[in-house]
């Protein structure tokens, strides 16, 4: 990344291993088209601490969106942000409807087609927690003024609501190509870079609020990312092994977050969680530290359901 003269880096891993990608190309002067969400979230200070105004270009649907509709006002008149989420294949269900969930339910999801880690994160919601972090640290509004809305059609990518009461929204069909292309190619647009909706024909949108008792990832996330420091690094590596052992049938679907739930209690339990101080090598051992625990935790849930 350093050597190359290229003008954009588009990082797409999967995982917090793209970290240091995303530290090398904000140091080389690259804009950066991120779609490596988990870099931004589990390096937070550290990233941001190296990109300047606009070098970062975000990728996934939802911040595309919100960087878009955030054009059509001042960020002092920023009242909230609306996150979108589909509700995954589950929406509707409440926690003990959830119990017997298995990975090919899970990787189901009804309007994205996905790898299958952000699948059965969009089905546990821990994929818009996560979202909501990176919303957080890519537009500096505070977690109290973030909301998450269930839209079923996946139509409205997000939006932002205003002082005086309006509320801009990105709208197109579910298609990442628009996303991809506007991050790549910005400040142009890319001419037909994806499908449009015909409005000549009958539509229904949905708006639903979330069931956080079923879905309890999002308050979390929430919390890990208020709490900064490493908290977020350790959200993301114990899901990252709790995900692992479900697609394994070494975990229960419910049993994603309790573990994540745990490992971050333990954690924050623990002591101070690197504040200000983050480093990339505080992060990388709490990523440890949390992979470790995550699975001792799902393998005992597992003796513990044959007893």
């Amino acid at each position: 990344l350093a050597a190359s003269e290229c003008h954009t880096v588009l990082n797409g891993i999967t995982g917090s291993i793209g970290l240091a990608p995303t530290l090398a190309a904000l140091k080389a002067g690259r804009v950066l088209a991120l779609a490596n969400k988990e870099s931004l979230i589990v390096g937070g200070p550290l990233v941001k601490a190296l990109a300047r105004p606009g070098q970062i270009i975000p990728v996934d649907s939802e911040h595309s969106a919100l960087f878009q509709a955030l054009m059509g006002g001042a960020r002092r008149e920023v009242r909230k942000l609306l996150v979108t989420a589909s509700g995954g294949p589950f929406r509707g269900r409440s926690r003990a409807e959830l119990a017997d969930v298995t990975p090919k339910d899970a990787l189901a999801h009804p309007t994205w087609a996905m790898g299958p880690v952000i699948t059965v994160n969009s089905a546990t919601l821990v994929n818009k927690g996560l979202e909501v972090i990176e919303a957080h640290l890519l537009y500096d509004i505070p977690f109290d003024r973030i909301q998450v809305v269930v839209h079923p059609q996946s139509a409205v990518h997000s939006m932002v609501e205003f002082t005086d009461g309006s509320t801009l929204a990105q709208c197109g069909p579910p298609d990442m190509r628009l996303p991809i292309a506007l991050g790549i190619g910005w400040p142009e647009r890319v001419p037909d870079a994806g499908p449009v909706f015909d409005w000549t024909k009958p539509m229904s949108w949905d708006f639903l609020p979330l069931d956080t008792d079923a879905f309890p990832s999002v308050p979390l996330a929430c919390h890990v990312g208020a709490l900064g420091g490493t908290a977020p690094a350790v959200y993301n590596a114990a899901n990252e092994e709790c995900v692992e052992a479900f697609l394994a049938d070494r975990l229960p679907f419910t049993g994603i977050a309790d573990t994540v739930a745990s490992v971050v209690e333990e954690h924050t339990g623990a002591g101070p969680s690197g504040g200000t101080d983050l480093t990339l090598n505080g992060v990388l051992e709490a990523e440890s530290w949390a992979r470790t625990r995550a699975r001792e935790l799902a393998a005992r849930a597992v003796v513990e359901a044959r007893a």
